[in-house]
């Protein structure tokens, strides 16, 4: 799955459009790499957001095209 449509899925960030954004202007990271929108995704990935003053940490734990409300936080670990 991509890297945007992931964040947007788990509900780390809002909206899919402000994924994508975020994405190019390198306040995504993967494995401490600037990653791209277009990233695959897996399992296992470290996931670095930096939004302004709050920086978000999490681990992939599943990967899934469609997640309700409620579930969408077992998908990830957050680390800090």
């Amino acid at each position: 799955m991509r890297l945007d449509k992931y964040l947007k899925v788990t509900r780390l960030i809002k909206r899919r459009t402000i994924a994508n954004e975020a994405c190019d202007a390198g306040k995504v990271l993967v494995n401490d790499k600037i990653a791209r929108a277009s990233y695959d995704v897996k399992v296992g990935d470290i996931i670095t957001i930096n939004m302004g003053q709050k920086l978000v940490k999490v681990e992939v734990l599943n990967v899934t095209e469609y997640v309700k409300k409620e579930e969408a936080a077992e998908n990830y670990r957050v680390i800090s």
